[in-house]
C-alpha cells in the first residue's frame, strides 16, 4: 500500500547519511521506532530493517548495508527522548541482540491499548479505529533480508512507525480520562527496566533442548534417542541451507517419525508430513537418524520444577482474584498484574500490604491499587 499523500522516506543506507538520522533523533522530544527481522527465512535471524519516525520525517535504516550502527545508540538511551513502540517486547529483544542498545523511556502503543481494554490492539486495529488508516498485512511474512525492497515493502514499513507519535497522544489523552494513565505509566517504566533482557539471547544449538517439543516426555528411552537424532539431523541441515528449523520439518513429523520409528523409505509415507518430496530430500538420512537412535544410550528427560501444593494454591487463588478482577474492567488479566508477580507472590506469600513492595515488577501503582485485595485473598484462604 502506497499513500501519494506522504512523502517518501528518507532511505539511510551510508554513514554520512546515519549520522544526519543519529542528530535529528538526538533532538527530538519523541521517537517512533520499529524493526523488521527475517525470522521466517534465515537460521539465525537479524533484524534487517529499522524505522524511525519523528513529527516531520519518516527514515528507514538499512542494517545491512551500515557495518556500524553505533551512532544511534546515544539518542537510543536518552532518558528525556521517549521512544514509541508498538508491541515493543520483541523489538528490544532482537535490538539488544544485534546491537547491544539500552533503550530507556519506552511507551508502548500496545500496552496502552490493552490497559484501555482495546480487545483488538493489533496496530491495525488502532490505525484504523483512530486514523481511518487500512494497512495491508501482506507484507508481514516477507523476507526482510532480501535486497532490493520494492516500493510497497517500503511503504508498508514506514506505516508501522508513521502514525505511532499521534497515536501515542490520541491514547495518552484516552487513558487520562479513564484515570489509567498512572497504571500505563508504570506498565512503560517495566518494560524499560526489562529492556530485551526478558528472553536470554540465542544459545548455540543444545542437542538435549529437543525435550521442548511438546510429547516428548510421553515417548518411550528407545523412541526418545530417536528423536534426538532426528532433531540433530534437522538442526544440521537448517544451519547448511541457512533456514529456520521448522521449514525443514516440523516438530510434529519429527515427533511422529520417533513414534514410528520406520526402517524403510516405503514406511515412511505413511507419517504426517513426510511428502515425497520430503522423502526424496531427506528419507535416507531420517532412516540412518532413527537407526543411530537405536543404538544410542536413552537419554534422561531434565528433571521439571515443581511446587508443593501450599505455592499451588495460593497461586490458583491468585489467579482467580485476578481473573474477576480483569473481567471487572473489562482487560486482559495481566494487565491487572503481570504471571510472574502472581508467582512471586504465591512463592513468598505476603503477610501485609507492605511486604509487597519486595516483589520485583509490582509497581507502587498497583501495589497501592491491589495490595489489600491481594492480602484478604490470600487470607480467605486459610
Amino acid at each position: 500500500m502506497i499513500d501519494a499523500e506522504l512523502p517518501p522516506p528518507v532511505w539511510v543506507d551510508t554513514p554520512a547519511r546515519l549520522a544526519a538520522l543519529a542528530a535529528d533523533l538526538s533532538h527530538q522530544p519523541l521517537i517512533a521506532v520499529d524493526t523488521e527481522s527475517n525470522s521466517l527465512h534465515a537460521y539465525r535471524e537479524r533484524v534487517c530493517l529499522i524505522q524511525f519516525s519523528t513529527a516531520d520525517t519518516d527514515y528507514i535504516v538499512d542494517p545491512l548495508a551500515l557495518p556500524d550502527l553505533s551512532p544511534l545508540s546515544a539518542p537510543l538511551a536518552k532518558p528525556v527522548i521517549e521512544k514509541i513502540f508498538h508491541a515493543a517486547e520483541y523489538d528490544l529483544i532482537c535490538l539488544r541482540r544485534d546491537f547491544g542498545w539500552q533503550i530507556n523511556s519506552l511507551f508502548d502503543t500496545m500496552i496502552a491499548a490493552r490497559t484501555l481494554g482495546w480487545q483488538q490492539m493489533g496496530l491495525a486495529a488502532l490505525l484504523e479505529a483512530y486514523f481511518g488508516v487500512k494497512v495491508n498485512k501482506r507484507h508481514q511474512r516477507a523476507d526482510w533480508g532480501a535486497r532490493p525492497l520494492t516500493a510497497d515493502q517500503l511503504a508498508y514499513a514506514r506505516l508501522d512507525t508513521h502514525y505511532l507519535i499521534p497515536l501515542r497522544e490520541k491514547l495518552t489523552r484516552d487513558l487520562r480520562a479513564k484515570g489509567c494513565w498512572p497504571e500505563a505509566r508504570e506498565a512503560f517504566e517495566r518494560l524499560s527496566r526489562l529492556n530485551g533482557n526478558a528472553i536470554p539471547a540465542p544459545a548455540a544449538f543444545d542437542p538435549e533442548s529437543f525435550w521442548r517439543i511438546s510429547g516428548a516426555r510421553d515417548l518411550t528411552p528407545r523412541q526418545a534417542a530417536a528423536l534426538r537424532e532426528l532433531f540433530i539431523y534437522r538442526e544440521d541441515i537448517a544451519r547448511r541451507h541457512d533456514r529456520p528449523p521448522f521449514k525443514v520439518m516440523s516438530e510434529a513429523t519429527l515427533l511422529a517419525l520417533a513414534q514410528a520409528a520406520p526402517a524403510t523409505l516405503d514406511e515412511l509415507k505413511p507419517i504426517p508430513g513426510m511428502t515425497d518430496g520430503q522423502i526424496r530430500r531427506h528419507g535416507a538420512q531420517l532412516l540412518q537418524a532413527i537407526s543411530r537412535g537405536r543404538k544410542a544410550h536413552a537419554p534422561r528427560p531434565p528433571a521439571q520444577e515443581r511446587h508443593d501444593n501450599d505455592v499451588l494454591e495460593r497461586y490458583e487463588t491468585l489467579r482467580r482474584w485476578r481473573k474477576q478482577r480483569a473481567q471487572e474492567r473489562g482487560v486482559e488479566s495481566d494487565v491487572i498484574v503481570p504471571r510472574e508477580v502472581l508467582w512471586e507472590i504465591a512463592l513468598n506469600p505476603p503477610q501485609a500490604p507492605a511486604d509487597l513492595a519486595a516483589v520485583a515488577g509490582f509497581g507502587p501503582v498497583r501495589r497501592a491499587k491491589y495490595g489489600e485485595e491481594i492480602i484478604r485473598a490470600l487470607r480467605e484462604m486459610k
